[in-house]
């Protein structure tokens, strides 16, 4: 995950958001789930997070772990399984009535 302050190159300065540090503290979970940091590192780096005033004082609770792959984006609504989903019932449907029709037809 690249510093909250990595989309404004040139605003270490800049004062942090309540989203900012909850995406760095996301982050430091995943690396303490990772095995990267102990239980310990990890309160002691929540408590620097959580006092961060500006973009570079977030940064440095993360400054010497690698970046985390992106995070994956959901599927968009209306996929194709979805689409395949809404036929296979359609089939079914038709089926069902065309053999209701012919059984009330021969009974």
């Amino acid at each position: 995950m690249p510093p909250p302050d990595e989309a404004r190159p040139h605003a270490p300065a800049m004062r942090a958001s309540d989203e900012d540090r909850r995406r760095v503290i996301d982050a430091l979970q995943h690396h303490t789930q990772a095995g990267r940091l102990t239980l310990d590192e990890f309160a002691d780096r929540c408590d620097t997070v959580l006092a961060a005033k500006t973009l570079a004082e977030l940064r440095a609770a993360t400054h010497d772990l690698p970046a985390l792959p992106p995070a994956p984006t959901p599927a968009p609504a209306g996929t194709s399984n979805d689409r395949h989903v809404l036929w296979v019932f359609a089939i079914a449907l038709v089926a069902a009535v065309l053999l209701g029709i012919v059984y009330a037809a021969f009974h």
